[in-house]
C-alpha cells in the first residue's frame, strides 16, 4: 500500500464550474498538473460543494457525477465523470479522523467542485476519486485538525485535494468589473502572505483579520478547504501559488504543497 513517493498537496481555486470545459487558462493549468505529478493511487477531495452536520466520506464503488448548478449550457450537465471510488480509502480515512466520529455515505457522488478540477488533471477517470465533507458551522481550527490526520495518506499513494476559493462573494459579484475590488485584492495579498510565511493561525482565525477578510469570506464554505490543504504541509516544505488572478469578488489563487 506504501509508495516511495510522499503525494504533494493541492488547494484549487475552482470558481465556475465553466472552468471545468472550457480551454481557458484555469483549465490549462489543471490538465498540466496532472502530467507533472506524480500519478497518485488514490484522490481525496475536499469540496467547497459537500456541506454536512458531521464529517462524511463517500463511499460508492461508482459515484455518479453530481450538476449541483443551474442556468449553465448543456455540455456541463452533459457531462459525466466515471472515475470509480474507493471504500477502502473511504475506511482508512474513517480510521485515521480518530477525533470525530466520520459517516460512510456509499449514495453520495461527486460534486462540480470535485470533478470540475479533477476532470481536466485525470481526463481518462481511471483513478479512484473519495471525498471529504465540511461542516460549515465549525470553526477553522477544527477543519485544520482534521486535516492534519490525514498526512499519512501522503505516503500512501493519495492525492489531497482541497477545491474552493479563498476570496467568494458572489452576493457582491460582478461580471462586467475588470478589475478587482480592493478589499478583494487586499484580502488575497494578506492571505498569500500568511500563507507563504507559514503563519497559518491567522487564517484559522480569519473573522479577526479585519473588514476585507469579512468581505472576502461571507460564508466559510469554499475557504475551509484551503485549512485542509495548509494543515498537510510539513516544516521543511514550500507552497507554490498559481492562478494567482481575482476577479471581482471571486479568487482562483491556487496552492501546491510539496
Amino acid at each position: 500500500m506504501n509508495t516511495q513517493t510522499t503525494m504533494p498537496v493541492l488547494f484549487l481555486g475552482h470558481g465556475s464550474p465553466m472552468n471545468a470545459i472550457e480551454n481557458n487558462a484555469f483549465h490549462q493549468s489543471w490538465a498540466a498538473l496532472g502530467k507533472r505529478l506524480p500519478r497518485p493511487r488514490a484522490i481525496l477531495v475536499v469540496s467547497a460543494h459537500w456541506e454536512t452536520r458531521g464529517i462524511y466520506v463517500t463511499a460508492s464503488r461508482q459515484p455518479e457525477t453530481i450538476h449541483d448548478f443551474y442556468g449553465f449550457p448543456k455540455p456541463l450537465f452533459d457531462v459525466r465523470y466515471r472515475a470509480p471510488g474507493s471504500p477502502a480509502l473511504a475506511q482508512r480515512v474513517k480510521e485515521l479522523i480518530t477525533t470525530h466520529k466520520v459517516h460512510l455515505d456509499a449514495g453520495r457522488g461527486l460534486d462540480h467542485g470535485c470533478w470540475g478540477v479533477i476532470g481536466p488533471m485525470y481526463p481518462e477517470a481511471d483513478i479512484p476519486v473519495v471525498q471529504l465533507s465540511i461542516d460549515t458551522a465549525e470553526p477553522g481550527s477544527y477543519h485544520y485538525t482534521i486535516g492534519k490526520q490525514l498526512a499519512p495518506l501522503r505516503e500512501e499513494g493519495v492525492l489531497i485535494v482541497g477545491s474552493g476559493d479563498i476570496v467568494h462573494n458572489l452576493g457582491l459579484f460582478n461580471f462586467h468589473a475588470t478589475q478587482p475590488y480592493p478589499w478583494a485584492a487586499q484580502f488575497q495579498t494578506l492571505a498569500n502572505h500568511l500563507i507563504a510565511t507559514g503563519e497559518h493561525q491567522p487564517l484559522l482565525d480569519y473573522p479577526q483579520l479585519g473588514q476585507a477578510a469579512r468581505l472576502a469570506i461571507p460564508t466559510p464554505e469554499h475557504y475551509y478547504p484551503l485549512l485542509y490543504a495548509l494543515a498537510l504541509q510539513r516544516p521543511d516544505e514550500k507552497v507554490e501559488i498559481f492562478n494567482d488572478t481575482v476577479m471581482a469578488s471571486l479568487s482562483m489563487t491556487s496552492l501546491l504543497i510539496g
